[in-house]
């Protein structure tokens, strides 16, 4: 039993999908999986075990921000042994090239976090997806006619409300499609634990036009990036 999970051995199944929001965590649990149940409750932060085709997932809240999701995703690895984790949270988008509610699929993240500065003593560690989880992703998103993803670079940043938002600049003309503020702390604990970890997110707001969602709208209407999320994590688990 973990410190901030406080799940049962067994309670947690071997592939996990994490949104920041706990909500949506419980409208995942609530609409998309078979016989969920809810195993943690521990700081409001719902977690939930279910069945998918067949496929054991659970669902875990992880707040915001990259320090509290490091604390869920170290636990999830090291205390319940799971071996893919798949974020699907919301991002901002940060070129025209991208519009609200499109999807992202984040082969790798930039950051302007000091943890893995710290981690790899000042040297620049590129974090990077799953191979084999973005290629599923991709696949299971080409197939869809009813949201248009994209597959490239987002930016983890410390910051929601950012003191200096013209350092994103070089961050766009390099590739950058969006900010959010989790993979970079997921996929380099991945890379530490060996497991397997992606993001996929959400458009919810366009930094350069100005629309946004509403808070239900986060929490409850992100439905095709939970299925593409499924079925890359189903995929892999069958491969």
């Amino acid at each position: 039993m973990s410190t901030h999970i406080g799940a049962e051995p067994g309670r947690v199944a071997p592939t996990v999908l994490l949104p920041g929001d706990p909500l949506r965590a419980r409208w995942i649990a609530e609409n998309f999986l078979e016989d969920a149940t809810c195993y943690s409750e521990v700081r409001g932060m719902y977690g939930y075990t279910g069945t998918w085709h067949g496929l054991p997932v659970s669902v875990q809240g992880s707040g915001m921000g990259q320090p509290s999701m490091a604390i869920y995703v170290n636990e999830l690895f090291q205390d319940y042994g799971v071996r893919r984790i798949v974020r699907v949270g919301s991002c901002g988008a940060v070129t025209e090239r991208v519009a609200l509610r499109d999807v992202v699929i984040a082969s790798g993240a930039c950051t302007d976090s000091s943890m893995n500065r710290l981690r790899f003593h000042g040297l620049d560690y590129a974090a990077v997806a799953d191979f084999g989880l973005l290629r599923a992703a991709h696949d299971a998103a080409s197939t869809r006619t009813d949201v248009t993803a994209h597959v490239g670079l987002i930016f983890s940043g410390d910051s929601f409300y950012s003191p200096r938002p013209e350092l994103m600049v070089p961050m766009v003309e390099h590739g950058v499609l969006a900010v959010e503020m989790e993979a970079c702390a997921l996929y380099t604990l991945a890379a530490s634990y060996a497991r397997q970890a992606l993001v996929v997110c959400t458009v919810s707001d366009h930094i350069v036009t100005g629309e946004e969602t509403t808070a239900l709208q986060r929490e409850q209407t992100f439905g095709p990036m939970v299925e593409i999320a499924l079925a890359a994590a189903l995929a892999e688990t069958g491969s």
